[in-house]
């Protein structure tokens, strides 16, 4: 039995997004973080390799990671490997969210986030 309970959640913090499986509270979380923010910044402006995001980001290598892959597996970001001349192989990231909106109804909110195909 966990010390600390977990605060009910209302209806419509446990309904999914449309596109992503997402709660809206989810959702909020992931964009509420400063870097994350920053991080889909850097890909929503052209498709990048994770050192070029760190270095767009100005964060470190490890964090620009870290929330790539919370993007990709929120389904907000998608990947491509290439292979270089030298052989060696690189990771592509490119945001494929279009839209996040955020409604507020009755004291309830839903947040919708659009993606390309």
């Amino acid at each position: 039995m966990s010390a600390h309970p977990k605060a009910p959640q209302s209806k419509h913090q446990s309904e999914r997004t449309e596109t992503n499986g997402l709660t809206t509270a989810e959702l909020l979380d992931l964009f509420g973080d400063e870097y994350t923010r920053r991080v889909y910044e850097a890909i929503a402006e052209q498709a990048r390799s994770g050192r070029d995001v760190a270095e767009v980001a100005d964060i470190s290598r490890p964090t620009a990671y870290r929330r790539l892959n919370d993007l990709r597996d929120a389904g907000l970001v998608r990947t491509e490997m290439t292979i270089c001349e030298d052989g060696h192989h690189r990771e592509r990231f490119e945001a494929v969210a279009t839209s996040l909106s955020v409604s507020l109804d009755d004291g309830s909110m839903d947040a919708r986030v659009s993606v390309t195909d």
